[in-house]
Order: C-alpha cells, then structure tokens, then sequence
C-alpha cells in the first residue's frame, strides 16, 4: 500500500538534495549494518556447525539452552530482520515535487 509523508517548507530547492543525500547515506549505513551483522552470523554458524535459520527454530522452540552466545546469536538474527525491514522501506521511499 503506497503511503505519503509531507514535508511542507518554504525552501524546496534547498531541501529536496539534502533529503536526497539523506536518503542515499542512509542506504549506505544500512548496507554496511546487513553486511556486519551477516559476517556475524556466519561466524556463528561455523562456529556451532548449523545455519541460523536452523538456530532460530530450534532455540525459539526451546530446544537450545539459553547461553550467553545462543542470546547474542539469537540477537543478530533480530538486528538482521529490523536492519532488511529499513531497508526496504527505504528502498521503496521516493521524493517527488
């Protein structure tokens, strides 16, 4: 579902390319989170020898106990979610006059 946000201002020429190198830095810190947070989590994997989607299911079902690395792990997992969620919605995100 297409949604808009309105800026309202009286110096458009001045903000539309701040907005848009916003958006742009943005995007690129995202980019970086991912891909820290995904080298994290193949450590994790070849550390305990099985994947994190393997990990997630099994620890949210309790059938891992909850050490100190299995909660961080765990907490990845999380971070990796939220951080791809942003980026989409930031992907998605255009400036129009």
């Amino acid at each position: 579902m297409l949604q808009r946000l309105t800026i309202t201002t009286d110096e458009i020429a001045r903000l539309k390319p701040l907005l848009e190198v916003a958006i742009q830095n943005e995007a690129k810190l995202l980019a970086h989170g991912v891909q820290r947070t995904r080298d994290k989590l193949r450590q994790f994997e070849q550390r305990f020898d099985f994947t994190s989607e393997v990990f997630e299911r099994r620890f949210s079902a309790g059938e891992l106990p909850e050490t100190l690395d299995f909660i961080e792990w765990a907490g990845e997992i999380k971070m990796l979610h939220i951080l791809e969620g942003q980026q989409r919605a930031l992907a998605g995100a255009r400036i129009v006059d």
